[in-house]
């Protein structure tokens, strides 16, 4: 593993690949969190940008396996229907992905720290969208949205959970569609930070070292997603992410 992590000392190596795991055991469970859990977790030991890169192959992978659950006419079904959604976002994602270079560390872990404790304290307050109707309006506004944090951040969970909600998709339907919306977001995601200069040859290798921990938590965290309550393991999740977040803006700020 040295020359995955070749300057972090063995302490610091292990927390990495026990957060890896564990953004895949969440992500098994209830379906999203891994960039969000990741990036709040390696920024602890790793800078933003390279928490960003480390992110990107695991998130990939794990989003291709869970795109594809209920076969490919789903999924492509699931494209046709959100294609302006992927568009704007797909561009959106793009564009906000060059300016990560030129991003103080702060700002970036601002950015970061903002999105988490945001997304955690709208979720624990129980605070949704009211039901909605889909239109190519609302898919290009939450597409733009989601597309933008995820090009800064890795991050796009946020407002695709709260759309597909305010839509009132059912929970079979809404783990597929996060799968493809996610899924293709990360390939976005991959080409962006090429570009950006993100994803090097050394950072390429750092994620490359995370895909094996993530894609064995979300395996364990599949089997055991019918033998516990999830409502009290998600909130619990959210806690922590909140707590994570509000560390983030703390080392932001500070």
């Amino acid at each position: 593993m040295e020359g995955y992590f070749p300057e972090l000392p063995l302490l610091y190596t292990t927390a990495i690949v026990a957060i890896a795991f564990i953004s895949g055991f969440i992500k098994g469970v209830v379906g999203f969190a891994m960039p969000l859990v990741m990036i709040s977790g390696l920024t602890t030991f790793v800078s933003p940008e390279l928490a960003l890169a480390g992110l990107i192959l695991p998130t990939l992978i794990s989003n291709i396996f869970q795109s594809l659950r209920q076969g490919t006419v789903a999924a492509k079904a699931t494209v046709l229907r959100f294609r302006v959604f992927l568009l704007v976002g797909g561009i959106a994602l793009l564009a906000a992905a060059q300016l990560v270079p030129v991003i103080h560390d702060s700002g970036l872990m601002l950015t970061i720290g903002g999105i988490v404790t945001l997304f955690a304290v709208l979720q624990l307050s129980g605070l949704q969208l009211g039901t909605i109707r889909q239109s190519y309006r609302a898919d290009a506004l939450f597409g733009a949205v989601a597309g933008a944090m995820a090009g800064l951040a890795g991050v796009w969970g946020m407002p695709t959970v709260a759309y597909l909600t305010a839509l009132n998709t059912q929970k079979y339907d809404q783990m597929r569609i996060q799968g493809v919306i996610y899924g293709l977001g990360s390939i976005a995601l991959v080409v962006a930070h090429v570009f950006s200069g993100v994803l090097r040859s050394d950072t390429w290798a750092f994620s490359a070292a995370l895909v094996p921990p993530a894609l064995l938590g979300v395996w364990v965290g599949g089997k055991v997603m019918d033998r516990i309550d999830q409502s009290a393991f998600r909130r619990a999740t959210l806690l922590v992410l909140l707590l994570a977040g509000l560390n983030l803006l703390r080392k932001a700020l500070g």
